[in-house]
């Protein structure tokens, strides 16, 4: 207890002399800390197979994420082929590997491509080796053994035994400054390498410059600027060792063309200044037995000067255990949004483990004076707003932010800023389609920012500028030379013979064309509405009344004649096909049953989704599709699907819904490192389960409804951001009662199959009652 006492005052004392505004305040320690949530979270459930997620240590929406790398793959082979093996690595970490190669400072998690990667540290003893798995002669690289038997993983936390050294390595975070503490053996040969080559998808032409500076003993610091999925990143750095460094130097790997007059110097041992291509430094000390290095390593988007101003105010100290035990308080802040009561100790944790999930990303991406790099590569202040970054909105717009709605409303009223400004830098005037690190990378179909602005239009949830976000919104969904855009306006869907993808995107952009006309009806904006509206509905354009599917089509009118509707490759889908993401207009899920032959027909169309087998040859083409995210011919690892179970509700088959959510719940989630069925996609997988657990999904971003299933809790409690409190409750909740017999909200009984968003915030009790017979 004294120990706890002296933490908490230590805190609160840190707190009041370096408050910044991502800090947790002293009331948020003293609350957090009476239940430790994080007890609850296992990082390492999802980092097998498919998981790709994120182990290491950061505190929530960190800007930092220090993480283990356990391998260096290349993204493009010797004949400059895509290397598949590098997609089990998009996260740096898989569970099955047995080596570490160090810890680096920028992670994704769970996302289904990849970049980061950035400043890698590993400690070392011994003769100077400076490659990271074989040195030219084939010796071993600088890579160390290590065993799961002697590796830690919790909210902030990370700690791991490095056996080819007897080092053992512990990690933390604050939002911008990653803390190392290294235990090290008694040695003259003792060092810290830090790689400024390695990157998570390496390739020869990744790094475009590295410059370090050595400020002093003790400090160091510099930048990194690639050239990968975000096609200009810079990112800057301060690094500060507890104990000065007896030597120090580097090696140099491109070939040096020209280097004006610095050729007059050794450059390679106890020179200040390194620069170059790619750079490996390592810095050397003497240890005793026992000894612990600590470094702090801090990161801006701006410039060194920033890094330092980070690292000076968020850890001015040496104190690991008391950044760890602040960073736990943060954590625990977050977790005890939330407070569950579930069946099994499983249970609690795949919840929370997702909760922990949904709170990685987006980033914080701002120095701690408000400053940060914009798309246009040019400095810029926020004004109102803390600056945020990695957007994968076409995973993160049906769930991830729906569910920021509800406990991270401020949060996602930055986020919406944040995107605000992007679209104002950006020389496209386009909102984010999947961005980080002040670039945009296009990736994937859509322009879900506008799902994201009309979902908290809709549910009035923050401050921002409505009629601003319309415009960048209009302006968003009319740059015509954007993947297929202008052709989709001028034939009102997407031509398969001008444009991959062709149904997908005419299905994603008709649902964006109805968020923005939602935001056109919130705003008074008439024509505006009717036009986008009309847009709308141009989904119709691609289903094929003779097949009863969703199917290409050709600019001269005609459907293409070669279509598989189970093939996932080449049939106008993306991470799908026709059968499942055929049925992606959650805008208009009333009028597409109909189309679609009615209720009963859908149903039949939805129970044989469920059931039947797909053949490994119609998904073999697709990494992103993998056996274990499968039921049936529903993929539950690929989020064009995730509203799927839902659907029943519109075929006056509830029942159904609550039978299938249950089961995806129970056989697509395990807290296990083989815990996820696929990407965790940046928290999208996660909140789909968190929403799921809580008995209603957000199958409409961008109206106040949620579709009700089937909780899995006995009982949560939510904090909501409005200050009041909700409280679910299903009664007579077991294994066997997955079926719903009625719904009370504040003991009035609710009609039909939907909550809405007052119903939540208002706050007060849901009454779910649960049964083993299915009825409707």
């Amino acid at each position: 207890m004294k120990k706890q006492i002296l933490i908490l005052a230590a805190t609160i004392f840190f707190l009041a002399c370096n408050k910044t505004n991502t800090e947790v305040t002293p009331a948020e320690v003293a609350e957090s800390s009476q239940t430790d949530y994080t007890q609850y979270v296992n990082p390492l459930i999802g980092t097998s197979k498919m998981g790709h997620v994120f182990p290491g240590a950061t505190a929530p929406f960190g800007m930092v994420q220090l993480s283990p790398q356990t391998n260096f793959e290349v993204m493009f082979n010797d004949n400059n082929e895509y290397n598949r093996k590098t997609y089990e690595y998009c996260a740096g970490y898989q569970y099955r590997d047995s080596t570490i190669i160090g810890f680096a400072h920028t992670n994704f998690s769970g996302t289904g491509h990849s970049d980061l990667g950035d400043f890698l540290v590993m400690p070392t003893t011994g003769p100077l080796i400076l490659d990271p798995l074989a040195t030219e002669k084939g010796g071993k690289g600088f890579y160390s053994t290590f065993s799961h038997d002697k590796e830690e993983a919790r909210p902030g936390y990370y700690k791991v035994d490095l056996d080819s050294y007897g080092i053992q390595a512990e990690l933390t975070a604050t939002e911008r400054v990653g803390f190392h503490q290294y235990t090290f053996p008694e040695s003259e040969e003792a060092r810290i390498i830090l790689d400024l080559v390695y990157n998570v998808y390496h390739h020869d032409n990744k790094n475009v410059w590295t410059f370090i500076r050595v400020e002093n003993d003790s400090l160091i610091t510099g930048y990194r600027q690639t050239k990968g999925w975000a096609r200009t990143k810079k990112v800057f750095f301060a690094m500060q060792f507890s104990k000065p460094f007896t030597s120090y130097g580097h090696n140099k790997y491109d070939e040096i063309k020209y280097d004006g007059f610095y050729r007059r110097f050794d450059q390679a041992e106890n020179f200040p200044e390194m620069a170059g291509k790619d750079i490996r430094a390592y810095f050397n000390f003497n240890t005793s037995a026992g000894e612990k290095i600590m470094v702090k390593f801090a990161l801006s988007p701006v410039s060194t000067a920033g890094a330092m101003k980070n690292l000076q105010a968020e850890v001015p100290h040496w104190d690991f255990d008391k950044v760890k035990e602040e960073t736990k308080a943060k954590w625990n802040t977050e977790l005890s949004k939330i407070e569950v009561n579930t069946l099994t100790e499983g249970d609690k944790i795949n919840f929370y483990t997702a909760l922990y999930h949904t709170c990685l990303s987006p980033i914080l991406y701002e120095d701690v004076d408000g400053q940060y790099r914009g798309l246009d590569q040019n400095i810029h202040q926020s004004e109102g707003f803390t600056n945020y970054t990695i957007f994968s909105l076409w995973d993160t717009y049906r769930a991830l932010h729906p569910l920021f709605n509800i406990i991270q409303a401020d949060r996602n009223n930055d986020m919406i800023k944040s995107m605000l400004a992007h679209h104002d830098q950006s020389v496209h005037h386009m909102l984010p389609i999947w961005s980080h690190y002040a670039n945009e990378n296009w990736c994937m179909i859509g322009y879900h920012a506008t799902s994201v602005i009309a979902d908290a239009m809709a549910k009035n949830v923050g401050d921002f500028d409505h009629d601003r976000a319309l415009q960048a919104s209009v302006n968003t969904a009319n740059v015509k030379y954007f993947d297929g855009l202008g052709d989709y306006i001028a034939y009102k869907y997407v031509p398969d013979d001008k444009s991959h993808s062709s149904v997908s995107k005419t299905l994603e952009y008709a649902y964006n064309d109805w968020c923005i006309a939602q935001m056109a009806s919130k705003t008074g904006h008439g024509d505006v509405e009717k036009e986008f509206m009309g847009r709308s509905e141009y989904y119709k354009n691609v289903y094929d009344h003779n097949t009863g599917y969703m199917r290409p089509k050709l600019a001269d009118g005609t459907f293409r004649k070669n279509f598989d509707p189970m093939d996932t490759h080449g049939q106008g889908f993306i991470e799908g096909n026709a059968w499942n993401y055929g049925l992606y207009v959650p805008q208009n899920i009333d009028t597409m049953i109909t189309m679609m032959g009615g209720k009963d027909r859908f149903t039949e169309h939805l129970d044989s989704l469920f059931t039947m087998e797909i053949d490994d040859k119609h998904i073999e083409k697709h990494e992103d599709i993998t056996r274990d995210g499968i039921i049936g011919n529903y993929v539950h690892g690929n989020e064009p699907g995730h509203h799927i179970p839902y659907l029943y509700n519109w075929t006056g088959h509830p029942e159904k819904t609550q039978a299938r959510v249950r089961m995806i719940m129970n056989t697509m989630y395990a807290p296990t490192v083989e815990g996820l069925c696929g990407n965790d996609d940046a928290g999208q997988m996660s909140a789909w389960y968190i929403f799921s657990s809580l008995g209603f999904y957000p199958v409409t971003p961008g109206s106040p409804y949620y579709a009700l299933g089937s909780p899995l809790v006995k009982e949560a409690t939510l904090k909501l951001g409005n200050g009041k409190t909700l409280k679910i409750k299903a009664n007579n909740q077991s294994k066997e009662n997955v079926y719903v017999s009625g719904v009370t909200v504040n003991g009035e009984k609710l009609d039909g199959s939907m909550l809405t968003h007052e119903h939540i915030m208002n706050g007060g009790e849901i009454v779910f009652e649960m049964t083993d017979k299915a009825g409707k």
